[in-house]
């Protein structure tokens, strides 16, 4: 069996994310010694023998769905959101603090992947509904690396996912050359799934007593506050924008006008 716990995997919270196992698996009937690192996610999410992992929002709408169990959503107990939401957060330097986001159409956009919710669904729908395009995007493949692009000036403006951001600011010297910009709108934050066919109230109930019953120190590490209960349906209503093909076609009609 596979458990993997890597969406916010870091070393600074490795050691938290391995005690956050060791203590689900005590409450549960069987699972792995350790977590699993270093697979690929798409083959750790898609495995008939995963028990336990977290994805993101817009895989699980447009490639999951239907083919694993939905278990919980962590509450992160992020500014501005309800338990077990998050949001998006556009950065940049910190010479344009006091820029609106609409001054940053035009401008190179930095976002880790096309099927991340916070780093390029929520932003383009952001942008979109703003009338706000970019000049030009810049894939990283992953949101620390989308937030270091623009502190070196590989791009003028990112967007994160709300948690990553905490995390950079609490752990990478970078953080100190950015400034948030705005906010997009809460959506249902990153949920834990199973395969098919697993208990996923047998995993519901080992997380969230694990969640309450965790030592302090571990709890502040990974920002964990609660499990809260979503549906599929929770997670499908959120909207899905073009992808970067359709947004580059977009920008290069823009500079022909």
């Amino acid at each position: 069996m596979i458990a993997h716990l890597g969406m916010y995997d870091r070393p600074e919270t490795a050691a938290a994310n391995d005690r956050f196992w060791a203590e689900i698996r005590k409450h549960l009937s069987g699972g792995p010694d350790q977590l699993t690192r270093g697979t690929d996610f798409w083959q750790v999410w898609k495995s008939p023998e995963l028990l336990l992992s977290q994805t993101c929002g817009c895989p699980y709408r447009t490639r999951l769905y239907g083919e694993v169990e939905l278990v919980g959503t962590p509450d992160y107990g992020l500014p501005g959101c309800e338990p077990g939401y998050y949001n998006s957060v556009f950065v940049a330097r910190k010479q344009d603090a006091g820029q609106p986001l609409s001054s940053f159409g035009g401008r190179r956009f930095a976002y880790n992947e096309s099927l991340s919710q916070s780093g390029w669904a929520a932003p383009m729908v952001h942008l979109h509904d703003r009338s706000i395009l970019p000049g030009a995007l810049v894939e990283t493949g992953g949101h620390r690396l989308s937030a270091e692009a623009v502190a070196v000036g590989r791009a003028d403006f990112a967007s994160l996912d709300a948690l990553t951001w905490e995390l950079i600011r609490e752990h990478d010297s970078f953080a100190s050359s950015l400034i948030e910009i705005e906010r997009t709108v809460p959506t249902p934050t990153l949920p834990y799934i199973t395969a098919l066919g697993r208990d996923a109230d047998e995993l519901f109930t080992a997380i969230e007593t694990t969640i309450r019953d965790l030592d302090e120190d571990t709890r502040a590490c990974l920002h964990l506050k609660g499990l809260v209960r979503f549906t599929p349906s929770d997670y499908l209503a959120v909207p899905t924008p073009p992808g970067p093909v359709l947004t580059e076609q977009r920008i290069r009609a823009a500079e022909l006008t």
